[in-house]
């Protein structure tokens, strides 16, 4: 007798196709970019990382030519938050300490 699949793996295992599966991680990118405070310093990161899975895509022999499109135009309004972001963070004021810094540590 075979065990049923869902059985053997966990709730968050799949088996996808690449295609899937690169489209399944942007969008869990996209997911926690938006759901982490500004502050947050690996939003950079993932941005950067949404830009370079979105080229991947819209590039990607197993999706339409009408949805390569798509993925296209998402790649540049989210090349644009990346540069955005880093102009904002070229210009940002670092904000004061509450205690000054000691001449030296003992």
């Amino acid at each position: 007798m075979h065990a049923d699949h869902h059985t053997e793996t966990a709730d968050e295992e799949y088996t996808l196709p690449s295609v899937e599966a690169l489209l399944a991680g942007t969008l869990a990118l996209m997911t926690g970019y938006a759901q982490s405070a500004r502050e947050c310093p690996r939003r950079p990161l993932m941005a950067r990382k949404l830009v370079s899975n979105l080229f991947f895509l819209s590039g990607h022999p197993q999706l339409s030519v009408p949805m390569q499109t798509m993925v296209s135009n998402l790649r540049t309004r989210w090349q644009l938050e990346v540069e955005n972001a880093a102009d904002a963070a070229a210009h940002a004021v670092p904000s004061p300490l509450w205690h000054a810094v000691p001449a030296s540590v003992q």
